[in-house]
C-alpha cells in the first residue's frame, strides 16, 4: 500500500465516515450529511483507496464496519470533535444541530426515558438522532471507553463505587456521572399465583422457581448475593438478558421474577401480574447516567443529560431529582 499522504487527504471523507459509522447505512448517513446516496459511497471508495482496507460491508439494509473501520472510528471521532469545538467552542443549539447520540440502557430503562426524550426530541430538537443499544454490563466503562456508546444510564453500583474511590484519593477520573432517578425491585408473578394471595415470606421465596434477569448472562445476581449473605438460595430455572421478556414468561406460568416496580405499568400486561414486596433488604436502585469526561462534546452532552433529566422528571414528578441539572 501507498503511504498515505496526509497533506493531499480530503479531511470531508473522514466526516462522511464518521456520518456512515454512526448510523450503519449509506442511506440516512446522506440524509444527515445533506448529500446523495451515490456521493456517499463514492466518499467511502476514495477512503478505501487511501487506508487501504473495505472499511464497510454490506449487511441486511445496511452496512457493518470492519475491524480496521471500528479501529479507525474512535480517533476520527474525537479528531472531528476537537475541530467543531475550536471552530464553535462551547455552542450546540439543539434546534438547528444533527447530532446522533448513541445511549446504552436496558429495555426497563428505556422504556422508562425514551417516549419522554422523545417527545421533547421533536419539539425542540428536530435534526438530533437517538440510537439505543442494549446494555449488556453493570460496568459500562469499556463500552464508553471504546466509544461504542457516548452515554450509559443504569444501575451501576460498583462502577460508580470505584469512580467516588478514585476521586476521593486524588486520582485521575476519566468519566462523570449524574443521578437521574430511584427505583426499586419487586417480586413479580402471575395473577393467580399459588403464593399471590399469600405473605410471601423468605422461605415460600427461597422454595419457589425463578426467572433471572442478568445483562451478562451470568446466573447469579444481586438477588442471589443478598440471599447468600443471609445463608439461603433460590433456584433458578431460567435466565434471561432483557426485563420485557421476564414479564412476558412469568405471565405464563408459576415463575417469580424481579423487575424495577417503575417498569411493571409499561409491559403492556401489568393486569396479568401480581407485585409483591420482596421478603428480604435489597439496595435502592439509583439510575445514573455516565459518560467520558472530555472536551469537545461537552455542550452536546450537556444538553443530552438535561433532556433525560427532564424526561426523568415528567416519568417520575413525585421524585425529588435535587441531583440532576
Amino acid at each position: 500500500m501507498t503511504p498515505l499522504n496526509f497533506r493531499s487527504l480530503d479531511l470531508n471523507l473522514l466526516r462522511v465516515f464518521d456520518e456512515v459509522m454512526a448510523e450503519r447505512s449509506l442511506t440516512r448517513a446522506a440524509h444527515k450529511l445533506s448529500i446523495t446516496q451515490p456521493a456517499v459511497s463514492n466518499a467511502m471508495r476514495r477512503l478505501r483507496d487511501v487506508v487501504g482496507d473495505e472499511m464497510v460491508v454490506r449487511s441486511g439494509q445496511g452496512v457493518e464496519p470492519t475491524p480496521r473501520a471500528l479501529a479507525l472510528w474512535p480517533p476520527v471521532r474525537e479528531a472531528l470533535a476537537h475541530l467543531q469545538e475550536s471552530l464553535a467552542p462551547g455552542h450546540f443549539d439543539p434546534a438547528t444541530a444533527e447530532s446522533t447520540f448513541v445511549l446504552a440502557m436496558a429495555d426497563a430503562t428505556a422504556a422508562t426515558l425514551v417516549p419522554a426524550l422523545v417527545e421533547i426530541i421533536e419539539r425542540e430538537a428536530p435534526g438530533i438522532s437517538i440510537r439505543v443499544l442494549p446494555l449488556t454490563t453493570r460496568d459500562p466503562r469499556r463500552l464508553l471507553e471504546e466509544e461504542a456508546a457516548d452515554m450509559a444510564v443504569g444501575y451501576f453500583p460498583a462502577a460508580l463505587a470505584d469512580l467516588t474511590a478514585r476521586a476521593q484519593s486524588g486520582g485521575v477520573v476519566a468519566f462523570e456521572s449524574r443521578r437521574l432517578y430511584d427505583g426499586e425491585y419487586v417480586c413479580v408473578m402471575r395473577q393467580g399465583h399459588p403464593l399471590a394471595d399469600a405473605p410471601l415470606t423468605l422461605d415460600t421465596y427461597c422454595a419457589a422457581r425463578h426467572m433471572l434477569v442478568s445483562f451478562s448472562g451470568r446466573p447469579f445476581g444481586f438477588i442471589d448475593e443478598a440471599l447468600a449473605s443471609l445463608g439461603r438460595e433460590r433456584k433458578v430455572v431460567i435466565t434471561v438478558n432483557q426485563f420485557f421478556t421476564a414479564g412476558r414468561v412469568v405471565s405464563g406460568s408459576d415463575l417469580l421474577t424481579v423487575l424495577p416496580r417503575h417498569f411493571v405499568p409499561v409491559t403492556g400486561i401489568a393486569d396479568a401480574l401480581v407485585q409483591r414486596a420482596l421478603p428480604l433488604d435489597v439496595p435502592a436502585v439509583h439510575v445514573d447516567a455516565l459518560w467520558r469526561r472530555r472536551g469537545p462534546q461537552q455542550a452536546a452532552m450537556t444538553w443530552l443529560l438535561q433532556a433525560l433529566a427532564r424526561s426523568a422528571r415528567r416519568t417520575f414528578p413525585g421524585q425529588d431529582l435535587h441531583g440532576t441539572p
